[in-house]
């Protein structure tokens, strides 16, 4: 969607200014939140990608201005009240009310190291060959869902060039409305700067993407 996610090329953000030796939390409350972020993954309630819509079709105005962990955590609050596992009424006074929904699993401590070492792998076996390969021209789709993709907006109704083939992963677009995983293909796809940003941009400048097959179409 076009969301407060969506930046790429957007202006006014000011640089970014990377913090020399950043810690991992500032706060201890970072901290609880992804430990409550990794146990509800496990809980089966939802997949990567509709964790991931959630964050990204937060009110844009809440997006740019929340932090990184203020962002999961209303993110995980909007899935679980989605979901019947808390109620408003909980979120308000900050207990528990009703009896717990039953989950597909729980998260024990001990397992917690190998769980995150392990992550949430998203290649599958094939079962077509790709339509494109390295070396092809591509043009990628110009479109606009109100509803999850991993196509930016600033590369889409672009031409490219496939670079790499990644295998064949989840379709982010379907699993996230709960329409299965839909495995296809996924291109790493380079682009002109100047194809992309105009005639301002670095002549030998070049962006690169991972780009599923049903993005993109050959290039005209």
């Amino acid at each position: 969607m076009n969301g407060g996610a969506d930046l790429g090329g957007m202006m006014g953000f000011g640089p970014v200014r990377p913090e020399p030796d950043e810690a991992n939390f500032h706060a201890d409350w970072e901290a609880r939140v992804m430990g409550m972020v990794v146990a509800l993954g496990a809980a089966g309630q939802w997949n990567l990608d509709q964790s991931r819509f959630a964050r990204e079709s937060l009110p844009p105005a809440d997006y740019l201005s929340d932090s990184y962990y203020e962002i999961w955590l209303k993110a995980a609050t909007r899935l679980m009240l989605e979901r019947g596992m808390i109620t408003e009424r909980e979120v308000m006074e900050g207990r528990a009310i009703t009896a717990a929904v039953p989950i597909k699993g729980t998260l024990a401590p001990a397992d917690v190291p190998a769980a995150l070492a392990r992550g949430g792998p998203v290649d599958r076996p094939a079962d077509t060959r790709p339509a494109f390969a390295v070396g092809d021209g591509v043009h990628t789709l110009n479109i606009h869902p109100d509803t999850h993709t991993r196509l930016p907006r600033y590369v889409r109704d672009k031409t490219g060039k496939i670079e790499r083939i990644h295998g064949h992963h989840v379709f982010p677009d379907t699993n996230a409305l709960g329409e299965g995983e839909q495995p296809t293909w996924l291109y790493k796809v380079s682009f002109e700067a100047r194809v992309l940003w105009g005639d301002r941009a670095g002549p030998l400048d070049r962006v690169t993407l991972d780009l599923w097959e049903p993005y993109l179409r050959p290039a005209p």
